[in-house]
């Protein structure tokens, strides 16, 4: 069992429990404290604290993190579009909706699950709950992902990672057009307001970068090619909003909901008739370059975009009528 130890500061003194644990750490959701609450497992001064319980200067909080329950990784026969294989790795072009790998309330039907039934061995590669997973898509991302087959494999591609010498490119459909190009830069962590959102927080996140070039200005819209220079959770996708283009389709970052009561009449109607066909975010991982981990060849994979991309791509092109069904 793990710990989160705290002592609260002068400037907290007087402050309610839950606020204050909610503000003092960003792993833990509002709604996760109150359990842990509920279950006597945060500490005031060594005893069980109510959620109202208002702290004085000084006090020490320690909240008791019990372990994760591990669930058994079955193998199922869920289909997997490879685009390459060898006896380390193995590069994939994943669809939207596929989660990557188990987690909360998903405890089946994953990609993890996939490759168990593809490759049995991978099981003894890498995390557990996720084995061979070097890196990963949000659930409604599609493209490419490359995974390890062997322990040298994964070591190797996790450094690479780390060092920035895999090269990921992405293709995105975002509202507005934003210039011909440019950089975010912009610190990532959990949104304050918003527990299961990220976004540019001023202190407390990890540095993030982001690169995009616009590959064609659409109707309201615009293409871009995206290169990450960071690797963190919904990067791309909170970067943009912030830039004030959220990708297309994006229920969390308002690539949905907002876009639908701005612009004019046509654009709406427009927007409107793009979102009836595209069900997640417009987000395609198209590009993915690599040396191999074990030879030292560059390997480099391209991925054209799924139906329902193109499908609003073409809405979006000047002219284009909008299609509906």
């Amino acid at each position: 069992m793990s710990r989160l130890d705290l002592k609260v500061p002068e400037s907290c003194a007087g402050e309610r429990l839950d606020r204050f644990l909610a503000a003092a750490q960003k792993d833990l959701s509002r709604s996760r404290l109150q359990t842990l609450i509920r279950e006597g497992r945060v500490l005031v001064e060594g005893r069980a604290a109510r959620a109202s319980q208002h702290l004085r200067a000084g006090e020490r909080v320690l909240v008791e993190l019990p372990e994760p329950r591990q669930v058994a990784l079955l193998p199922e026969a869920i289909p997997l579009a490879i685009v390459h294989e060898d006896g380390h790795l193995l590069v994939l072009d994943k669809p939207a909706g596929l989660v990557v790998h188990p987690g909360a309330g998903v405890a089946s039907g994953t990609l993890v699950h996939a490759l168990l039934h593809h490759a049995p061995a991978i099981a003894d590669v890498g995390g557990a709950g996720r084995p061979g997973i070097v890196h990963r898509l949000d659930k409604q991302t599609s493209g490419l992902m490359v995974v390890a087959k062997s322990a040298a494999a994964y070591r190797a591609l996790v450094e690479m990672l780390r060092a920035r010498t895999v090269r990921r490119r992405y293709l995105a459909i975002v509202w507005g057009v934003p210039p011909a190009t440019g950089t975010v830069e912009g610190a990532i962590g959990r949104d304050p307001r918003q527990r299961k959102r990220m976004a540019v927080v001023a202190r407390g996140g990890k540095p993030a970068r982001t690169r995009w070039r616009v590959r064609e200005r659409l109707t309201g819209a615009a293409l871009l090619e995206v290169t990450l220079d960071t690797g963190r959770t919904h990067q791309i996708r909170v970067h943009l909003a912030h830039l004030g283009h959220p990708v297309a389709g994006d229920p969390l970052y308002g690539g949905r909901g907002k876009v639908q009561l701005s612009g004019t009449a046509q654009e709406r109607s427009l927007r409107s008739a793009v979102l009836e066909e595209l069900s997640r975010q417009a987000l395609h991982a198209t590009e993915l370059e690599f040396p191999h981990p074990v030879t030292g060849e560059l390997m480099r994979f391209t991925s054209p975009v799924p139906e329902d991309f193109e499908r609003a791509l073409e809405n979006l092109r000047p002219s284009a009528i909008p299609r509906t069904h």
